[in-house]
């Protein structure tokens, strides 16, 4: 009976023996795996931030683009339309039933 005791706490001890070495190799990928994923992380954050600044100059060249004092300014020089008179502009209202 000594002997299977012996030989279930010897193989216990080398498993546990060869567990180590798996068990560090797991954590090193794991460590390499952060890492690449905190890369990636940081590499979103800065696109995003480009993203958001690149935005922040469109909306304000559509508040520009879009300004009336533009819109009038092409429509006199480019179309020579002028601004309507009082008696020719007509008010045109959708009857309620």
């Amino acid at each position: 009976m000594k002997k299977k005791s012996g030989f279930v706490k010897n193989f216990g001890t080398l498993i546990l023996a060869a567990s180590i070495p798996v068990l560090l190799a797991l954590a090193n990928l794991e460590t390499q795996r952060y890492a690449s994923l905190e890369k990636e992380v940081s590499e979103l954050e800065q696109t995003q931030y480009q993203l958001i600044e690149e935005n922040k100059k469109l909306v304000s060249e559509i508040g520009m683009l879009s300004s009336s004092e533009r819109i009038e300014k092409i429509a006199v020089s480019e179309y020579g339309m002028r601004l309507a008179e009082s008696d020719e502009i007509v008010r045109v209202e959708v009857g309620k039933k």
